[in-house]
């Protein structure tokens, strides 16, 4: 075995062998003659080629590797073999082999009993019995053969894979030969003029360093914003640029009267049942809710009113007072226009959020029980269908998404409604991002808006979007416990399509 040299001594060790024999085919071989590491060469390696003292060329090559199981078998034999071995010739219980053997049991009786070299007393499937006196354990050999570096059949290599004994590993090491700059021994340059070097005049006769000016520096220690947090402080600028003003959203919990019946949104309607959405057990009710209005709103569900039929049904104030998980931003913007209405005079408003909201529902690759929603509204007199599809349109324009689709929809407290879709081109389809419409005239005139006064909304959802600008097929990368770190740190500055 050779006798391991200094560190310092690597390089000079290194320059001498070429300066003698001009090159050297394979650092690895090297590394082991000098008895380092090839790490070791290989630090001593970059640096001298940095200085063109030496020129090298990448080795590159992909061997197969035991694992740590294997390894074991390698020493010990394989776990058929360990157990034929261990079984005495009277036999012995599964139980006895299982303490002796430990983990390579199981493994061990399954290989043995396809290989034949195991059998069972009739009669007792307990006792385990030595079919054969000698074994020939194959796989051991195969491994210690594939260890030493020898070639292996592909069919063998393919049943250690099978079997998870081996993994494909990729060395790179070096051929060096002499470069323009070579020297026999390197001359170290000083990268400062220290104190000592004042002091005894050896500064006169230094030679420095030269300044690399395209060296990068360390990096900084910061933050990164979330692709989420990004789209949203967009999406926020837009609605600002566009005239509209926040609407307060610190109530996470609200009641199913300003979430559901304020909406025009019937008792029975699916969305209120405990499948689709969280309810509360306590505070399980509210009984804040504005009588006067609650009563037009019982009014018009049972039997109409300013234009329509209502539902026709026995509208229950209990059912109202049930607490929930608000499972959209359009509770907010109801006592927004409830708000509003009581104003006089009226004057036109344009409102927006950004808040989470909550929905019992299956987790997939597109859809969370907890996301963050978008919502714009518009009230104003005369607004129209066409009003909609244009504030659409420029607001999805200005986030970079151009490509958009609109499809008739039904939505208890709009009509005429609509989804909107915008095409994803990593998914290579068009996507729902959103919906909207005009809301009905039964939830407007009840809260004491003004006749002729419409009221143009959308509402989306702020991840469908924020996947689509960054190309992310799979909503749990982005929002969750499964959020990968380095995509946050990654994420480009300028997002795609903006």
């Amino acid at each position: 075995m050779a006798t391991r040299l200094p560190s310092a001594d690597v390089e000079a060790g290194l320059l001498a062998h070429l300066n003698t024999n001009a090159e050297i085919a394979d650092s690895r071989s090297f590394a082991s003659s000098l008895g380092v590491p090839h790490k070791e060469l290989e630090d001593v390696i970059k640096s001298l080629s940095a200085f063109r003292i030496v020129e090298s060329s990448d080795i590159t090559k992909e061997t197969w590797v035991l694992t740590n199981e294997a390894k074991g078998y390698a020493a010990s034999g394989s776990p058929e073999a360990q157990l034929v071995a261990a079984i005495p010739p009277e036999g012995a219980s599964k139980g006895v082999l299982k303490e002796k053997l430990g983990d390579v049991f199981d493994i061990g009786m399954k290989a043995a009993a396809k290989n034949k070299w195991i059998g069972f007393e009739k009669g007792n499937k307990d006792l385990v019995l030595r079919k054969v006196e000698e074994t020939k354990d194959e796989l051991q050999e195969q491994l210690k053969r594939l260890e030493n570096g020898e070639v292996i059949a592909d069919k063998v290599i393919d049943d250690l894979k099978r079997r998870k004994l081996i993994t494909k590993e990729k060395s790179i090491w070096y051929s060096l030969k002499k470069g323009p700059e070579f020297v026999v021994k390197r001359k170290i340059l000083a990268t400062d003029v220290t104190r000592e070097h004042l002091k005894s005049g050896e500064w006169k006769d230094l030679e420095f360093k030269d300044y690399n000016y395209g060296a990068h520096g360390q990096p900084i220690s910061m933050g990164y914003v979330q692709p989420l947090l990004e789209v949203r402080d967009a999406i926020q600028s837009i609605f600002l640029e566009m005239g509209f003003c926040e609407m307060p959203t610190n109530m996470f919990v609200e009641s199913s009267f300003w979430n559901f019946d304020a909406l025009f949104q019937p008792q029975q309607h699916p969305a209120r049942d405990s499948h689709d959405t969280f309810f509360l057990k306590a505070p399980a009710k509210t009984t804040q809710l504005p009588d006067d209005y609650l009563e037009k709103v019982k009014q018009v569900h049972e039997s109409g009113g300013y234009g329509s039929k209502g539902y026709g049904y026995d509208w229950k104030r209990d059912e109202a007072e049930k607490n929930l998980l608000r499972t959209h931003t359009t509770a907010v913007s109801t006592r927004m226009l409830y708000k509003l209405a009581q104003e006089k005079p009226f004057a036109p408003k344009r409102y927006y959020s950004i808040d989470r909201v909550f929905r019992n529902e299956a987790v997939d690759r597109t859809h969370l029980a907890e996301f963050h929603q978008i919502e714009g509204l518009f009230c104003d007199y005369g607004l129209t269908l066409g009003d909609l599809i244009g504030v659409l349109e420029d607001f999805f324009s200005r986030l970079g998404m151009s490509k958009l689709r609109f499809k008739p929809a039904y939505n208890p407290y709009t009509e005429p409604s609509m989804e909107i879709f915008s095409y994803h081109d990593g998914l290579k389809k068009w996507v729902e991002i959103g919906n909207s419409g005009m809301f009905r005239p039964e939830m407007l005139l009840p809260m004491g808006l003004p006749e002729g006064v419409n009221v143009i909304a959308w509402g989306l959802s702020l991840e469908r979007p924020t996947m689509i600008l960054y190309g992310i097929d799979n909503i749990r990368d982005l929002f969750g416990p499964k959020v990968d770190f380095n995509l946050i740190k990654n994420s480009p500055m300028c997002r795609l399509g903006m």
